[in-house]
């Protein structure tokens, strides 16, 4: 009798069910029977439902007065957790959490198996297997996996997920590589635990050959440590990290000792970020970073900055507010400049107020903020210390006319208040106000095209004028100045407040787009700026000199299927270019590729005394779900030599992730030698929460 449901369920788990009151269990065969000593046999296709188990056999037998269910195979066991046993036979109590099962196999997580001559369960938490092969490679047949560990013994703590293995011996294609006579891991199912993590093997030009192996260290369920030993031929490194997780907020520290062949003594870096939440809606936020010596980042690959920041800071932000106060900390690791002559420590502080004033509508901006930093050189000029006490007020509206002209109008003005030392140049005290004014209109054109296509034009024309009284203001965050679509409407083209932008000029230019059905969209922007006075506060290299600025052109082309370009110039009327970029992208499912060139001419101004021509190209190509390739490059063109320039390749299947890089710096200078690294990484899927995502073959049936 197909389908016949429970002859009498309780008479599976008589015993279990009434005395442990668990929910009952539903058992669907083929045919039923119960003979004179209350023994209860089912037979084909056998299937049991209880609490979170899915048992499938050919034939079950309960005896009551043993109480142990009898199996015979070849049979299955799902849990729901994703755990697996298949089993050729076996004897277990009615509520499976102890018994014997023989020819047994292991299946967690749908990534570790583990086959056995017999696996034994013990109180529902212990499976003990003797004779054991375990492996995450899917094995179709006889077939040798790519690697296995064979134990004598293997107990599988359920609860702590833990895997101990005793006789351990380590295997690659069959042939034996390592032997261990106790060794612990993690279960698949386990995101943290304590152990060793992925080993990596590098071959550096400085450093020799090494091998790092991680240790990981919970600390409580909120907090994590782990060791990373380094040893090579030419250093001792020991590489440590700390996170930890508060209930408002979490903080990671990251840093290294070394002892190498390079630099006498012990070099270190320690790195330290965090965030909490404070009353009232405030937030601290700080990154912290020092470094024992300049070459030290570089040396061991953990960073490539050459100045660093350490800032900390306290900040709000609601609705029409934000409040900020900054502390930064600087260390310079550039190669011939003097840290005596940089800004050492900087603070900075800010209250930025929207609001819209009934009287006049639009938009109204309130500003306060205080800036002040110090040179630890006390020489005229180039030891310049200084503070700044700024207020700003900014009304901004715009009006829509009802053959879609859009006006909009701005007005702004400022106060500084500077005190400025070691500076013979400037007085100690000074006080300059500036002001601002600004009318733009805007006509943006649609149509659409007989193909469907969507097009807009709008030509831009904005007036303004700025002035300010006081032009013996010393220029210190103002030195960098670009000249792109992204400023071309603004009220000044300098990124900070000590230089200002001053005259009657227009700005003027117009937008374009094209979007296409197909996907294809096209965005261009082109202008210029044409001054009433010739002002000679921008260097001629930023392209924003003279009477009239060169043009600029941005134009974006993205195809909606992966691909994209994006170029960016400014050139004058001869068309000698001041600077040109070039980025094209490329991404699909299995290509990711991203390419680009720049020319920028010398500055005098940020100290550039030569152009700048560069080509670099980054990219990753997956020839099949195994196999991915990837290439990184960087060309110095006015210099005829790489500048920097990578390979790596990825191996990954169902059970093993190895990848190989080789990467070389070219660029040498007093403290950093051009060098050569190779680095080597093997990961075995199936321990902790590892998982590489690649298609299982399919040849296992459960």
């Amino acid at each position: 009798m197909r389908h016949l449901v429970a002859y009498f369920l309780s008479a599976l788990l008589w015993l279990s069910a009434a005395q442990a009151q668990t929910a009952p269990a539903s058992l669907i065969a083929d045919a039923i029977s119960v003979d004179a000593s209350q023994r209860l046999t089912a037979s084909g296709n056998v299937e049991v439902l209880y609490q979170d188990y899915v048992l499938k056999a050919t034939r079950i037998i309960y005896d009551p007065t043993t109480d142990l269910l009898t199996i015979e195979g070849p049979l299955s066991i799902v849990t729901g957790d994703g755990t697996f046993l298949l089993a050729s036979s076996a004897e277990v109590s009615p509520d499976l959490a102890n018994g014997l099962l023989r020819t047994a196999r292991l299946i967690l997580d749908r990534q570790l198996q583990l086959a056995a001559s017999n696996l034994h369960r013990i109180d529902g938490r212990y499976t003990v297997l003797d004779q054991t092969v375990a492996t995450s490679c899917t094995v179709c047949g006889t077939e040798v996996p790519l690697w296995q560990i064979r134990a004598a013994r293997v107990i599988h703590d359920q609860q702590e997920r833990q895997l101990y293995f005793t006789d351990a011996r380590f295997e690659v294609a069959g042939v034996p590589l390592m032997y261990l006579p106790r060794l612990r891991l993690p279960d698949p199912t386990l995101e943290r635990a304590t152990g060793f993590l992925v080993p990596d093997i590098r071959v550096s030009e400085q450093l020799g050959v090494g091998l790092q192996v991680p240790y990981f260290v919970t600390l409580g369920p909120h907090a994590d440590l782990t060791f990373g030993p380094y040893i090579s031929s030419r250093t001792r490194t020991l590489d440590v990290r700390f996170r930890r997780a508060f209930a408002h907020g979490e903080i990671e520290l990251n840093g290294a000792v070394s002892d190498d062949a390079l630099r006498s003594g012990v070099r270190a870096y320690l790195f330290a970020e965090g965030q909490f939440d404070l009353p009232r809606d405030f937030v601290l936020d700080f990154d912290l970073k020092s470094v024992s010596d300049s070459a030290y980042l570089l040396d061991y690959g953990i960073s490539s900055s050459d100045r660093l920041a350490s800032p900390v800071s306290i900040s709000r932000t609601r609705h029409d507010e934000r409040i900020v106060a900054r502390a930064t900390v600087f260390e310079s690791l550039r190669e011939g400049e003097d840290a005596r002559l940089q800004p050492r420590t900087l603070l900075e502080a800010a209250t930025i107020r929207r609001f819209s004033p009934g009287f006049a509508g639009g938009i109204a901006t309130l500003q306060a903020d205080f800036l002040a930093f110090d040179r630890p050189s006390e020489q005229d000029v180039l030891g310049r210390d200084l503070e700044r006490a700024s207020f700003s007020a900014d009304w901004q509206r715009n009006w829509l006319s009802q053959w879609g002209l859009v006006f909009e109008t701005q007005l702004a003005a400022r106060g500084d208040l500077y005190s400025i030392q070691n500076d013979s140049t400037s007085p100690e005290t000074t006080f300059r106000t500036a002001q601002f004014a600004a009318a733009e209109l805007r006509w943006p054109l649609l149509r659409r095209t007989q193909s469907g296509a969507t097009q807009v034009l709008e030509p831009v024309l904005q007036l303004v004028w700025s002035g300010a009284d006081n032009d013996n203001i010393p220029n210190e965050d103002s030195l960098i100045t670009e000249f792109d679509e992204g400023n071309l409407f603004s009220l000044s083209r300098f990124p900070g407040v000590d230089a200002i932008e001053q005259g009657l000029r227009a700005n003027i230019g117009v937008n374009w787009s094209h979007h296409s059905p197909g996907g294809w969209q096209w965005h261009t922007t082109a202008g210029r700026i044409l001054r009433a006075n010739k002002t000679g506060q921008f260097d001629d290299a930023t392209g924003l000199n003279g009477a009239a600025s060169n043009w600029v052109l941005a134009v974006h082309a993205d195809s909606g299927k992966g691909f994209s370009a994006t170029n960016r110039t400014s050139f004058d009327e001869a068309l000698n270019f001041s600077a040109s970029e070039l980025q094209l992208t490329w991404l699909r499912d299995d290509l990711a590729l991203t390419s680009g060139f720049l020319w920028q001419a010398a500055n005098r101004t940020e100290s550039q005394s030569q152009f700048t021509n560069e080509l670099w190209f980054d990219g990753s190509y997956r020839f099949s779900p195994r196999w991915q390739a990837a290439l990184d490059w960087r060309f110095n063109v006015q210099e005829g030599r790489a500048s920097r320039s990578g390979v790596g390749l990825e191996y990954r299947n169902d059970c093993v992730a190895v990848n190989l890089s080789l990467s070389r710096r070219f660029t040498s200078s007093a403290s950093v030698e051009p060098t050569t690294d190779f680095e080597l990484s093997v990961s075995l899927a199936g321990f902790g929460s590892d998982r590489n995502n690649v298609p299982r073959r399919n040849c296992i049936r459960y």
